[in-house]
């Protein structure tokens, strides 16, 4: 585990297998599922060519709509602003192609197995991503209250964070049986998941990511949680973390969802826009050639204004009507959201009918995490100079308590154009940018960078304006991601099982939610993945369609491996 505070999985476990994020509320394998020749599934002959519509054109929206494509349905994407969602990159001038801004998803841990099955689909590179202290970092400074440290592993920090490491690990073990989890995930154990989880979600449900902390004995010290706070495990700082659910954080710790970062070569939105023109190999009703791309005519339709609820005759749940913003109307037996779900509050009109009452409560009580990122395009990746007084690297990847927050290097091949993300923040950090205009935000920046290296003239390197990111602001998005709050589990199961529509009266049928606001570990590209494989089973069985008895769906293992449902009184 790469982290500033120096961090193992404790206890150890079976290395069998990977980590993976399949779990541990559904371990389902959504990465076997996806690898079966079997396929997904299939829909029946008459079904062939029935439009479908997929509102929202991030990551789930485009895995949803390629997979009832491949089934011979023909899925009609709807999308308000660009491909990708928060899979959005930029270009910066003067750099080289390898060397972009991520404003959204930057980084992906290998644990997300169902993610990489797209990723190598597309045919796109990936590289180590340059987490504090991770081995693609050829340095880190930490920098607190003044007092700054450089190292390049580890073990070159003060002893306060290897306490502080220690205390980390103690707490995972002795208040999250760990070790036992990752052992248990790593096996596909799925009695031993449930067992450890179910105690645990029982337990911690109204418990805050602090409260875990401060009722550990091993974080008894104030200075150790504060620490602990500034640089975290994994990526860096999670105080910003610390009102939310103890049980969002170990669903990211038992997972190893913050270790062994890769990023995409190019921009990871190259991924959502290759899936828009693949063309599958194994397909049904479709021409040989065909794409999703091509069967829009080579742009998705605009923005849903309107959701409603209309007759089919001979069919208890109607159909799904769907207003765009060039005022064109249309029809269709089912519709998947993958968009930011408070867009069904705000930005859409909508019928109450579209859902139960019980999943509108669920969607208000949402909760998200603001995030703002500010990138430079630099001459060359200066860092790398040796300082001659100290004989240390210029300049560091860079974890501080200063406005900042967190500083990431980017440089590709050579000595050529290179980049370096100012700050990446999250929440109260990410408001205190909000109304600051870019190049204001890029001042503030520099100012307090300079107190961490005075001898070094950033601004001097710069050779071109910068571009940010606040996605709190963002119109379509109104947020970074989801985030539960404690208490919030019941809410969270509600829109995660949504696809099992068995259960829901008729007239709530049809409609199906996906996306990041849907899954168990939002925040991750995993999880848009894996509720769009929900969503194209909810469909296909909708449809009368089937899983081939070789591979069952989600579905089809839901009573098996369902979320534990919490009582209501």
């Amino acid at each position: 585990m790469t982290s500033a505070v120096p961090t193992a999985a404790p206890g150890g476990g079976s290395e069998e297998r990977p980590l993976t994020m399949c779990g541990p509320d559904f371990p389902f394998g959504y990465d076997d599922y996806l690898a079966h020749p079997a396929g997904l599934g299939s829909v029946p002959p008459e079904r062939f060519g029935t439009e479908v519509a997929v509102i929202g054109g991030g990551l789930s929206g485009l895995v949803t709509a390629y997979e009832l494509m491949k089934m011979g349905l023909r899925p009609v994407v709807y999308e308000a602003d660009q491909l990708g969602g928060r899979l959005r990159t930029r270009r910066l001038p003067g750099c080289p192609d390898d060397v972009v801004a991520e404003m959204g998803a930057m980084r992906f841990p290998p644990s997300s197995t169902s993610f990489f099955h797209y990723i190598d689909k597309a045919g796109l590179r990936t590289e180590e991503f340059p987490n504090p202290l991770a081995p693609a970092t050829p340095s880190t400074v930490v920098d607190l209250k003044g007092e700054s440290h450089y190292a390049r592993t580890t073990d070159d920090l003060p002893e306060v964070y290897q306490e502080v490491a220690r205390a980390w690990n103690a707490t995972l073990e002795e208040g999250a049986r760990h070790s036992e989890m990752q052992r248990a995930i790593r096996e596909r154990d799925v009695a031993a998941m449930k067992e450890i989880w179910n105690e645990l979600v029982t337990r911690l449900d109204n418990q805050t990511f602090y409260g875990f902390l401060c009722d550990s004995p091993a974080f008894s010290s104030f200075r150790h949680r504060e620490i602990f706070g500034q640089v975290g495990f994994g990526t860096g700082g999670w105080d910003t973390d610390f009102p939310n659910s103890i049980l969002e954080i170990l669903r990211v710790t038992y997972t190893g969802a913050d270790d062994d970062h890769m990023s995409v070569v190019g921009g990871i939105q190259q991924l959502p826009y290759r899936l828009w023109e693949h063309a599958p190999d194994k397909t049904v009703h479709w021409a040989p050639g065909t794409s999703l791309a091509s069967l829009h005519g080579g742009d998705p339709r605009p923005a849903v204004t309107a959701l409603r609820r209309t007759a089919a005759p001979g069919n208890p749940a109607g159909n799904i009507t769907v207003t765009d913003a060039s005022g064109a109307i249309r029809t269709y037996p089912a519709a998947v959201f993958t968009a930011q779900s408070w867009m069904l509050l705000s930005k859409i009109e909508c019928d109450e009918s579209l859902l139960p009452i019980d999943h509108w409560t669920a969607i208000e009580r949402t909760h998200y995490m603001e995030s703002s990122k500010l990138f430079v395009p630099v001459d060359r990746p200066f860092w790398k100079d040796t300082d001659p007084k100290t004989g240390r690297d210029a300049m560091s990847m860079t974890l501080t308590d200063r406005m900042t927050r967190g500083t990431y290097l980017l440089e590709g091949e050579g000595d050529g154009p290179a980049a370096i993300c100012l700050s990446y923040t999250w929440c109260d950090d990410s408001l205190k940018w909000l109304p600051l205009s870019p190049r204001e935000r890029m001042d503030v920046m520099l100012n307090s960078l300079s107190q961490i290296y005075p001898d070094v003239d950033i601004r001097s390197h710069i050779i071109g304006d910068p571009v940010t990111v606040s996605w709190e602001a963002e119109p379509y998005f109104m947020g970074a991601f989801k985030a539960n709050l404690p208490g919030h589990y019941r809410y969270q199961r509600r829109l995660f099982t949504h696809f099992k529509q068995d259960a829901l009266a008729e007239r709530h049928r049809g409609l199906f939610l996906a996306g990041d606001d849907i899954s168990w570990t939002a925040g991750w590209a995993e999880g848009a993945v894996q509720t769009a494989l929900n969503a194209v089973w909810g469909v296909m069985t909708h449809f009368g369609g089937a899983t081939d008895p070789a591979n069952p769906g989600p579905g089809d293992l839901f009573d098996e491996l369902a979320p534990v449902e919490l009582p209501e009184d």
